[in-house]
């Protein structure tokens, strides 16, 4: 499983301050305001920062990060990932999960036959749809829907799933 998630991405500098403008990554924004700290990783280097102070602008996050003080301190940190630790992360409710951790989970349907494995989450507007790759590395499309998805279970790695008149 992963321990880490990434939950936004630095974009720039804002203001001469040291504040980076972060497009975030989360399904909920408005979560950076209850960060303490995040994990910035870069290409050379993962560090954990603390968040002094959180704004909103349009669909951006405006950071300040511990030891970021001038834009050219913050222009180092561009394309960087911020992350947080599971421990941190927002508690999932019952039948959900973190995208990161569907990611191979092996699919069966109801009797037991291998169908493949989650190879990629797609958000659509309505729901998201589960790619599964196939043995013969073909794909499948299944919803992400109650009907459809009949038991996740993701410390065994397993989902099986009901396979809908027409859905192969």
């Amino acid at each position: 499983m992963e321990d880490l998630f990434t939950v936004g991405i630095v974009t720039t500098a804002h203001g001469v301050k040291g504040e980076v403008k972060v497009f975030p990554t989360t399904d909920d924004p408005k979560r950076f305001k209850k960060l303490k700290e995040v994990i910035v990783k870069t290409k050379k280097e993962s560090v954990t920062k603390k968040v002094e102070s959180v704004k909103f602008f349009k669909q951006f996050v405006l950071l300040k990060l511990e030891g970021i003080n001038t834009m050219d301190d913050a222009l180092l940190y561009k394309q960087a990932e911020l992350c947080v630790t599971r421990d941190d992360a927002v508690k999932c409710d019952k039948d959900e999960y973190f995208i990161a951790d569907l990611y191979g989970l092996k699919v069966h349907d109801e009797d037991n036959n291998y169908i493949g494995e989650i190879s990629d989450v797609i958000q659509t507007g309505a729901n998201d749809v589960y790619e599964i790759k196939r043995e013969d590395e073909s794909k499948v499309y299944i919803p992400a829907i109650k009907d459809c998805i009949k038991k996740v279970d993701i410390a065994s790695g397993l989902m099986v799933i009901h396979v809908m008149e027409g859905l192969f």
